[in-house]
C-alpha cells in the first residue's frame, strides 16, 4: 500500500492532494530524494537528508524544519508503511503562491513524502545501455523536480529495450537518466567529477568511500565514451539498484571483462547495506 504524508498528515496516497497553486506545478520549482527502505529501515538517510538540505540551500528553499523533525516524520509514515523493500520519497517545494516567475515573499516551504512498495533489481541482472547527447540544463548537481529531459531519455530507452541511457557531453560521459556511471579499469574505478554537470549520487559515494577503505584504487576524472566502450566493467549505480554491471551499448557486446573485481564490488555494497540496517538483500 502507498501510503502518503503532506504537512504532516498522513493518509492513504490517493486521499492526499497538494494546493494546485505550489510552486511545483506550475515551475517545477521544489526539490527531492528518494530512500530505499528494507523492513521500514531507511538505508543512508544521513546522507540523503544531507542532499535534500543542500539542494534547498543551492536554490534557496528555506526549508526551516530541522533535521530531527524531519526524522522524526520519516519514522511516523515508515510506521504506517508496509514491511519489506520500498522507496521513500521526499519532496519539498518552495510553497503556495500565486503564479509568477520571481520567488513569493513570505511563503511557507510544503513537505510531501511517500512510500511505495519496489522490487529491486536481480543482483546478476546485466544492464543496456542506449548513447544520448546529454541536452539537461546546467544545474545538474541539484536534486530539483525539473526531470522532463531525463523523462524523455528514459522513456526512449525503456522503449527501445534498453536499461538505461548513457549520456554524454561532447563525448564526456555524463550520468544516466535517474542513475550514475563508473567504469573500472585495471583494477581501478573511475568516477567523473562532481560539478554542475553530475548529480552527487548517494549510491555512488558510498561505492567510492568503500573502495578507499578497501584500498582500492578510485580515480575522480572525466572519461570519455571511448573510454566506456573500452573498460572493463562498466557499472551502473542508484538507490534501487545498488550496482549492476552493463554488458552492453547501443546493443553492442561492452564490459564485462573483469566480473571477480565487479562482484568484490558489489559484495562490498551488499556488505555495507547487511552493517548499516542488518538487512540482506
Amino acid at each position: 500500500m502507498r501510503i502518503g504524508y503532506f504537512n504532516k498528515r498522513i493518509a492513504p496516497l490517493e486521499e492526499l492532494s497538494i494546493p494546485l497553486t505550489d510552486r511545483s506545478v506550475f515551475f517545477g520549482d521544489a526539490v527531492y530524494d528518494a530512500v530505499l527502505v528494507i523492513n521500514k529501515k531507511p538505508y543512508t538517510l544521513e546522507l540523503h537528508l544531507d542532499r535534500l538540505y543542500q539542494s534547498c540551500r543551492l536554490i534557496n528553499i528555506e526549508f526551516d524544519m530541522s533535521r530531527e523533525l524531519l526524522t522524526n516524520e520519516i519514522s511516523r509514515l515508515l510506521d504506517k508503511s508496509d514491511m519489506g523493500s520500498i522507496l521513500l520519497y521526499i519532496q519539498v517545494t518552495r510553497g503556495a503562491a500565486p503564479r509568477k516567475h520571481e520567488f513569493p515573499e513570505n511563503t511557507k516551504p510544503n513537505l510531501l513524502m511517500f512510500t511505495s512498495p519496489i522490487t529491486l533489481c536481480p543482483k546478476d541482472k546485466k544492464a543496456s545501455l542506449m548513447t544520448v547527447e546529454d541536452q539537461r540544463f546546467y544545474y545538474c548537481n541539484i536534486k530539483t523536480t525539473n526531470l522532463l529531459p531525463n523523462v524523455i531519455a528514459a522513456q526512449n530507452a525503456t522503449a527501445n529495450g534498453y536499461t538505461e541511457v548513457l549520456m554524454h557531453r561532447n563525448k564526456r560521459v555524463t550520468e544516466a537518466a535517474h542513475s550514475s556511471i563508473l567504469i573500472t579499469k585495471n583494477g581501478r574505478l573511475v568516477a567523473p567529477p562532481l560539478d554542475n554537470l553530475i548529480l552527487p549520487g548517494i549510491t555512488r559515494a558510498i561505492l567510492i568511500d568503500l573502495c578507499q577503505k578497501n584500498s582500492i584504487p578510485v580515480d575522480i576524472r572525466p572519461f570519455t565514451l571511448d573510454e566506456a566502450w573500452d573498460a572493463d566493467e562498466i557499472l551502473l549505480l542508484s538507490t534501487t539498484k545498488l550496482l549492476l554491471r552493463v554488458q552492453e551499448i547501443d546493443r553492442k557486446p561492452a564490459g564485462g571483462k573483469d566480473p571477480e573485481f565487479a562482484q568484490r564490488l558489489r559484495k562490498l555494497m551488499d556488505d555495507d547495506l547487511f552493517e548499516r540496517i542488518g538487512e540482506k538483500l
